[in-house]
């Protein structure tokens, strides 16, 4: 295993960590509540990135492959997401956790079996207008980055509801 293949799994395993224990602190009326700008509930937040981790390591399995990635733009994105919003409304906190642990340990020990070589093939990717990048910067913008962004909208989201309420 390279160290930076572990690296970049053991980051992803901290931020899944994280979501993990601030998504299971939640009330029912947090976990119900809507993420302003976003629209979707708190806990369909949560169970995307659960659920996406498999994309998200397949994407960068590609690329460390050397085959370019075609074909995926943001409206296929905010399509997939717009789709996962709408099955997944009523999504509880116990499913949703225990997605969170199986998907991204497995995503970690797929970013544990990347080569440094693989971390570093580049190859064209359509959702950055076709600008050739590596396999660690899909893994870094994707994957191991995806639960620390979501958990800094929900705490903002939140933090935001609590000013709003002590103001009013």
């Amino acid at each position: 295993m390279s160290k930076r293949s572990y690296e970049l799994a053991r980051r992803l395993e901290l931020g899944a960590l994280a979501l993990e224990a601030f998504a299971s602190s939640l009330t029912e009326f947090e976990w119900q509540s809507r993420v302003p700008g976003d629209g979707r509930k708190i806990g369909v937040v949560v169970h995307h990135v659960a659920s996406v981790y498999p994309v998200e390591i397949g994407l960068a399995q590609t690329v460390a492959k050397g085959e370019a990635v075609e074909g995926l733009t943001m409206d296929v994105i905010n399509k997939m997401n717009a789709d996962h919003a709408k099955k997944f409304d009523g999504v509880t906190k116990e499913e949703t956790i225990e997605l969170l642990k199986q998907n991204s340990a497995a995503a970690a020990v797929a970013i544990r079996l990347l080569t440094d070589q693989e971390l570093d093939q580049a190859v064209p990717v359509s959702l950055y207008a076709n600008a050739i990048l590596t396999c660690q910067f899909i893994l870094e913008d994707h994957a191991v980055r995806h639960s620390y962004h979501h958990l800094g909208r929900i705490r903002s989201a939140l933090q935001e509801r609590t000013l709003a309420k002590l103001t009013a």
